[in-house]
């Protein structure tokens, strides 16, 4: 349907309102509705808002608010382009959902000169699509994540259309080169719909975009190919392209609802080919055309601040305030300074706003996970350290029944190894989602599904945030050394917490998940490649109000991490668990209240009678654990005088000091533990200098050495990747042997053998290609 000239004009009205908001966010301290002069105090000393993309933003949110309220959408959108911050505040206070939650940012004069005055200014909002901004689940800072995110939000939300304005500039890294396959996991009947607008404005910051420079046809074919009906919005005539784009969205949702309509009522044959929208306009549309005599709209310099020199530069000035007026302020504000009310009526009310939506506020939504007792799940006890179990194979048995009692608000993502992570059971209560081909030789693929694999970290990180920040839970399980992929992800996710717990506005969203397995100590198989524990390092590097970290020993401690991980809100939870078969060390009962200390002495290891020891031997992870308890039986034997600690460290977040961490332990609960003046032999998972990091305030801290994964790894036994690192039973012993007083010069022959046992050990791996049977079959024999 046409669009009629008068609902044209208020578009074009509401859309030169939010340019010129976006402008006085850029320029203006004061003077906000340029009822003076324009003087050089009126402008910010430091110009730090970006314009270029934001004329093409703003186009698109009056366009979509059109459609809301026409169709009565459930609508957020998602603003790809990095800093579209401006466009983003400017529509949330055009539409009131800005000063609801702020409310000292009236919708007048005053409010519009704070509006202006804290945009990019020290103590104000950030120039991105910030957590500040309501209505935002995107940080735009870090670019390629807007359509992931787009989809993981409308997964499982049926009714909700996610808007996800693609820069051309964010076309070109390769998570959203990646994304576009999203739409193959979409179910058209359980899930919403994303609709994409790749908005070729032609530049980058200082270039020209390759999507806006490859021919037409090329580019159309290349959303055809990957499944979409593209539709295309190209000029730079405003009533041309008002009426242009109307057509464009109407056309793509009533293809939308098709969809939907024919596949919630008689079923649909095979994967729907979803619309696009493709949007070419220029960079900086309606800024200054040239300034200083080099064109400026439509090239690169209008990226970010086409005026440069407003203070000091009356040229500049005079043209700063042409701009402005360009767009006829009289007309769209009142005397008191508020949007008349033709702007009033065109957005949606209440939660249909997209600034006021609670998609975008997930935390409205959340509703608790129902929870089975995974006490019910753990192996029977027969003993410590005597008999086997697959942590992660338990645990899938638990997170079936997970997903079983949450059939839309849990999902299981990982980049193809959810049967390689020992999770297989999941498959007895799902399949995974599959909308491509599907074959006869085929096994858990089906339309619907709570499992999503895709091989792209950045996919499965991206879909499940989207899904989190709207309002759901999920895990995500992932080779430990290939978790690297999505640090940057990891951080920005990190930080839009940490600004979010700042927010009272802001509601609790479930904690970011993550399962690590096939970890570095048993990728024996795969190989160097395969071996790096440093995502640890990259998470302690985050505020601690945000970050935890897990190494649950074995599958009952696996499942209690579990499930307090599963229950916790505003976290980034790491746990890092194998997946082979491995000794299993405590009882439910014990498990729950060693996760619960996060630390503790295991006395059934230990020598030293509850007294003061001669050694602590500290562990920290599975195969440490397994290695260090080892030890342990061998200096039984070999000095069974000597008084042993064995401490077991499940929440690595407990050896920093309180002050540092809410999870870290004071001064007197850490010595009581690891003493103030005795040697600490500890067997880490990952690299020995996180630990140094951590304790490095503790008093006792020249005494304590860190045995960890030290760079060294190849395609190798289990063991004797233990002992290429230095974390194997006899080097531990030998640690012992160096550095408790008195110890090394009457145990030179033990010191001696240890290194003997190493390079016996070592020649039989090299001879029989098999660790020594006195390795695999060791359990704890006491």
């Amino acid at each position: 349907m046409g669009l009629g000239q008068d609902e044209i004009q208020r578009i074009d009205a509401y859309w030169r309102a939010a340019n010129y908001l976006s402008v006085g966010q850029i320029y203006l301290l004061d003077n906000p509705l340029l009822r003076e002069e324009l003087r050089p105090e009126h402008i910010k000393p430091r110009l730090l808002g970006h314009w270029g993309t934001t004329p093409g933003l703003n186009f698109c949110y009056a366009h979509l608010n059109r459609v809301i309220k026409a169709r009565d959408l459930d609508m957020i959108y998602i603003m790809g382009p990095g800093h579209g911050g401006p466009a983003a505040v400017a529509n949330a206070w055009l539409e009131g959902g800005y000063s609801e939650v702020y409310r000292d940012v009236t919708r007048d004069e005053p409010g519009m000169r704070r509006l202006f005055r804290q945009f990019s200014f020290p103590g104000g909002i950030p120039s991105h699509v910030a957590p500040e901004t309501p209505g935002s689940i995107h940080e735009g800072g870090e670019l390629g994540y807007s359509l992931a995110h787009a989809f993981g939000a409308a997964f499982d939300n049926p009714d909700l259309v996610v808007a996800c304005i693609v820069g051309d500039g964010e076309a070109e890294t390769g998570p959203l080169a990646g994304s576009w396959d999203s739409n193959k996991f979409l179910d058209p009947v359980g899930d919403g719909a994303v609709l994409p607008i790749l908005h070729l404005n032609g530049y980058k910051i200082a270039g020209p975009t390759v999507s806006a420079r490859i021919p037409e046809e090329e580019l159309l074919q290349r959303f055809e190919g990957h499944g979409y009906h593209p539709i295309v919005v190209s000029g730079d005539d405003p009533e041309y392209m008002h009426g242009r784009m109307a057509q464009a969205l109407d056309e793509a949702l009533d293809m939308i609802a098709d969809i939907q309509r024919r596949a919630r009522t008689s079923g649909l044959e095979g994967r729907p080919v979803w619309p696009a929208i493709v949007l070419r306009s220029p960079k900086g549309w309606t800024g200054p055309s040239e300034v200083d005599g080099v064109p400026v709209e439509g090239t690169w310099r209008s990226h970010q601040v086409p005026l440069a020199q407003v203070r000091s530069n009356e040229e500049h000035r005079r043209m700063l305030r042409e701009w402005m007026l360009s767009y006829r302020p009289g007309e769209l504000f009142d005397g008191e300074g508020a949007p008349v009310e033709a702007l009033r009526s065109l957005p949606p009310e209440g939660g249909r706003r997209m600034s006021a939506n609670p998609h975008a506020n997930g935390g409205l939504l959340l509703q608790d996970l129902r929870l089975p007792d995974f006490r019910d799940y753990g192996l029977e006890f027969e003993g410590h350290g005597t008999h086997i179990g697959e942590a992660t194979r338990v645990l899938g048995h638990f997170l079936r029944d997970v997903i079983r009692a949450n059939p839309e608000t849990f999902r299981l993502v990982g980049p193809d190894e959810t049967a390689s992570n020992r999770l297989s059971a999941v498959y007895e209560a799902t399949d995974k989602v599959w909308g491509a081909e599907l074959l006869p030789v085929d096994e858990h693929l089906a339309r619907r599904g709570r499992v999503m694999e895709v091989l792209s970290e950045h996919l499965c990180q991206g879909w499940l945030e989207g899904y989190l920040l709207t309002g759901r839970h999920g895990l995500f399980s992932c080779y430990e050394a290939f978790v690297h992929i999505v640090d940057a992800m990891f951080n920005q996710h990190a930080k839009w917490l940490k600004v979010t717990r700042g927010l009272a506005w802001r509601r609790p969203i479930a904690s970011l998940n993550y399962l690590l397995t096939s970890h570095v100590w048993r990728q024996d198989h795969n190989g160097f490649t395969h071996q790096d524990p440093g995502f640890l390092d990259v998470v302690l590097n985050k505020p601690a109000s945000v970050v935890r970290v897990y190494l649950p020993p074995d599958a009952n401690t696996l499942l209690s991490v579990a499930d307090h991980c599963l229950r916790s809100r505003d976290y980034i939870n790491v746990v890092v668990a194998g997946k082979q078969p491995a000794l299993s060390y405590l009882s439910v009962e014990e498990a729950i209240l060693h996760c619960t200390r996060g630390i503790g002495i295991w006395e059934w290891a230990s020598t030293d009678g509850g007294g003061d020891p001669d050694v602590v031997l500290a562990c920290a992870g599975d195969v440490p654990t397994l290695e260090t308890l080892a030890a342990a039986d061998l200096l039984r034997r070999l000095f069974p005088e000597l008084r042993v600690r064995v401490v077991n460290v499940v929440d690595l977040m407990r050896l920093q000091p309180a002050g540092e961490h809410p999870h870290g332990m004071s001064d007197a609960e850490y010595e009581a533990l690891f003493t103030s003046d005795r040697p600490v032999i500890f067997a880490f998972h990952g690299y020995p200098w996180l630990v140094h990091r951590l304790a490095y305030r503790r008093r006792n801290h020249a005494n304590l050495h860190v045995r960890g994964y030290k760079e060294e790894g190849t395609t190798t036994t289990p063991f004797d990747m233990v002992m290429l690192n230095d974390l194997d039973r006899f080097h531990l012993v030998i640690d012992v042997i160096d550095r408790v007083p008195g110890l090394g010069e009457r145990a030179a022959h033990i010191r001696q053998r240890m290194v003997d046992e190493r390079l016996r050990h070592r020649a039989h791996t090299r001879e029989h290609g098999e660790d020594p049977a006195d390795i695999r079959d060791w359990v704890w024999p006491y």
